[in-house]
């Protein structure tokens, strides 16, 4: 049995990174290792990728090309990951079927539960547990819906770039995949990645997925509002917030910057805490034991210790890389402080290799 490779895709709104992990002969199966080969992102534009859906793929495939060249990768087959709120996941109880055929029961089945029309949805079923009820044998699980026009647009924008997309997966699932191990999966924990425009929620009960959320608001909100506070440009803006950070009392002449700031991250953290509320709520005796923090959203300055007051939860930052070993060309030190910020591409590739 030989390696195995493949190469993770996040396209963020302000970002596209990608990380090639490898597993050896029989690692999958053994619980093995694997190892990170390569990773890169470069930067977008405003604008060319709007709330975790491509605008503009002319921009986007130019910016994949660059990164595939700047990182060397040489496969051509990504794994890629949607995520915004055109997607639905909910808890779905369906009757036993074998897997192959409840999904392709899934249009008959769940045409009445979706805000949108199946026709126009692509579905998808991940299992989590099977049962007894009043009628026979059932599976419990997640259903996926994600209307089917913001995933073309991002598989358009990977094959113009060159590229073949070989599997698309929820960001959720990926999250998943790079943080529930260890202590995690042994816990009920949420899972918060805070990317750019869009964070994203997935509540893991001892390592299976309970619930995904997806919320409209993220780092590069806050930047926006820096920058109209303080009226300086978006990269100006960006060094500002770190700067000036969450929970702190503001410098003489900042006071401005520290309300965008507080506002805009209030926001976000309210959100958050009442997905976790509901979940809460809607599944008594499995409470939340911690928090797992990531996206370049989250390293902000006193984010952790903001969320983690509001939502009486404890939190951490999360390195998809723990367990992973660094091939020769990934650059440790570059890496350094910035691990939070694979976890999408890292899950996506532990995705197809699984």
């Amino acid at each position: 049995m030989a390696s195995e490779r493949m190469i993770g895709l996040d396209i963020g709104s302000t970002s596209v990174r990608a990380s090639e992990l490898e597993f050896g002969k029989g690692a999958r199966s053994a619980g093995g290792s694997p190892t990170l080969l390569r990773t890169g992102h470069v930067e977008l534009p405003p604008g060319a990728v709007r709330d975790g859906e491509v605008a503009q793929p002319d921009i986007v495939a130019t910016a994949l090309r660059r990164l595939w060249s700047q990182a060397r990768f040489e496969s051509k087959d990504v794994a890629i990951g949607v995520g915004n709120q055109r997607v639905v996941v909910r808890e779905l109880e369906l009757p036993w079927l074998p897997l192959g055929q409840l999904k392709a029961s899934l249009p008959f089945q769940v045409h009445e539960l979706l805000p949108m029309s199946t026709d126009e949805a692509l579905l998808d079923y991940l299992p989590t547990a099977e049962g007894d009820g009043p009628q026979g044998r059932v599976v419990n699980g997640l259903l996926v819906a994600a209307q089917r026009d913001t995933v073309t647009a991002n598989v358009l924008a990977v094959e113009a770039a060159g590229l073949r997309p070989v599997m698309v997966d929820l960001n959720g699932f990926a999250l998943l995949r790079s943080l529930a191990r260890g202590d995690v999966a042994r816990s009920t924990a949420a899972l918060v990645d805070v990317g750019a425009t869009v964070t994203t929620v997935v509540v893991v009960d001892h390592g299976q997925p309970r619930l995904v959320r997806f919320l409209p608001v993220g780092g590069h909100n806050v930047t926006v509002a820096v920058a109209a506070a303080a009226g300086v440009t978006p990269a100006e803006a960006e060094t500002l917030k770190q700067e000036v950070g969450i929970g702190v009392a503001p410098a003489p002449g900042r006071e401005a910057v520290v309300e965008a700031v507080t506002a805009t991250v209030r926001s976000l953290v309210e959100a958050v805490r009442n997905t976790l509320v509901y979940f809460t709520s809607t599944n008594p005796g499995h409470g939340i034991e911690v928090m797992v923090l990531t996206g370049r959203g989250a390293q902000l300055p006193g984010f952790g210790q903001y969320l983690s007051s509001a939502s009486r939860l404890p939190a951490i930052l999360g390195d998809p890389l723990a367990g992973v070993r660094h091939g020769k060309a990934v650059d440790r030190d570059a890496l350094r402080g910035h691990e939070s910020s694979l976890a999408v591409s890292v899950g996506l590739a532990y995705g197809v290799a699984a």
